[in-house]
């Protein structure tokens, strides 16, 4: 069966995936500098790797990008404190490659090269890793297979599969049966992506749930938070403050007339509003927004002249999870447009977290929906309703956010299991 899948991907799939890909380039800049970035993919590696000490097992870290890489931190972080290994860490797209060049717990980091069988064999010789690593989703089935038959071992960590998903499609559903054989262990992050990867036969020694590594990487993230002190400790005093956070227009056209209505009835609340992409005309668009209902708002670059603002809008990036420590409530975006982005960075601080209808995406959301510290709200009226009582009402709050640390806290402790697994398996 492997031959059949070896010939079916690497004669007619991958020619064709490498046809659209040369064809996006030209309307993609993220494509196009993702293959501009390859270039010198080999000759970097040769000199990055001269001098490694071959003695030492070499771990290779694999993420699609920056968002998955984000789950192998806390990973990558502990075996380096623990272990004399050497660290390659791989992207696929520009977004991690780029944001990742001075990570301090990698010793190389590299774009994946693509997946044809010479280049995958030419990577694998260069590299010669003790181990292949791949974060969630992002595998490729030539590296697969030629781990399997160089008998190195492979793990996919942090794996999910929904019950419906297209990997289960009929003709889909044989492939990957077939690729997953050749996978040395999948750890899931539950009992129920667990059980939805025994449809495709894996033998159970195989698979193990372990849980999430984005529950310890949002926890010692906050730690962290918690010394950045963006604002004066005293600038909240008898204030509630609400943080809108990675917010697109979709979820502004919801939330701005609920922080319009708020401040109409109320002056003791703080809105912090957190674009996803603070670009100069879409914070002119805000701020244009504010002040034609008479609510003065201030950019978080002008702290220095705050004058009691209702509103302090980020006009930054990157600070997005150390905001949520201010917060007494949060809102998290992307929940009225594509899909929601992630409900645990506001909470890990202990609060209620607020979002709109499209959360089929996050396994997260959808629990806190059930555990009642996330709120779902589907229109301007709802959100205004379920905002104001949550802000009002201090009993109710705090309930809420004791729900949300306890969710975090039993969750912690995936990275733990996952090193278990690898140190077993290296022999370390």
């Amino acid at each position: 069966m492997l031959n059949f899948w070896y010939y079916i991907y690497n004669f007619i799939a991958l020619p064709l995936l490498l046809i659209f890909f040369n064809i996006v380039t030209v309307f993609n800049k993220k494509v196009r500098e993702s293959f501009i970035g390859r270039r010198r993919l080999y000759e970097e590696l040769i000199i990055n790797l001269t001098g490694f000490d071959r003695k030492k097992k070499l771990i290779w870290f694999h993420s699609s990008s920056m968002g998955e890489f984000e789950q192998a931190k806390p990973i990558i972080q502990k075996i380096k404190s623990e272990k004399d290994v050497n660290i390659i860490v791989t992207f696929f797209s520009p977004s991690g490659y780029n944001n990742s060049q001075n990570y301090p717990y990698a010793d190389i980091v590299s774009y994946l090269p693509f997946d044809t069988p010479s280049a995958v064999s030419r990577f694998l010789k260069l590299v010669r890793p003790n181990m292949a690593v791949f974060m969630r989703y992002d595998i490729w089935p030539n590296y697969i297979w030629q781990l399997n038959r160089l008998k190195i071992p492979s793990f996919i960590v942090d794996a999910t599969m929904r019950p419906n998903s297209v990997r289960k499609a009929p003709f889909a559903k044989s492939f990957h049966k077939s690729l997953y054989k050749n996978v040395t262990k999948i750890l899931t992050v539950s009992e129920k992506d667990l059980d939805s990867f025994k449809d495709f036969g894996i033998n159970d020694s195989k698979l193990s749930a372990v849980g999430d590594t984005r529950f310890d990487r949002v926890h010692y993230k906050s730690l962290q938070a918690k010394d950045k002190k963006l604002f004066k400790s005293e600038l909240f005093s008898n204030k509630k403050v609400f943080v809108v956070g990675s917010s697109w227009e979709a979820d502004e056209e919801v939330l701005l007339p609920v922080i319009i209505k708020s401040e109409k009835y109320s002056s003791d609340s703080v809105f912090i509003l957190c674009p996803h992409e603070p670009t100069i005309p879409h914070l002119e668009n805000l701020e244009n927004q504010l002040s034609s209902k008479n609510i003065k708002s201030i950019r978080f670059s002008h702290m220095n002249n705050y004058d009691n603002e209702s509103v302090i809008i980020i006009d930054s990036i990157g600070i997005l999870l150390s905001l949520y420590y201010y917060a007494d409530a949060a809102y998290v975006g992307g929940s009225f447009k594509q899909g929601i982005h992630n409900v645990l960075e506001p909470a890990v601080y202990g609060i209620p977290v607020f979002f709109g209808p499209k959360i089929e995406n996050s396994q997260e959301a959808l629990k806190m929906v059930k555990l009642k510290n996330g709120i779902l709200v589907k229109n301007k009226k709802e959100a205004y309703k379920k905002i104001s009582t949550i802000l009002r009402n201090d009993k109710i709050r705090n309930e809420l956010g004791e729900i949300s640390t306890n969710y975090i806290t039993k969750n912690l402790g995936a990275s733990e299991k996952i090193i278990h697994e690898i140190y077993n398996t290296l022999k370390i």
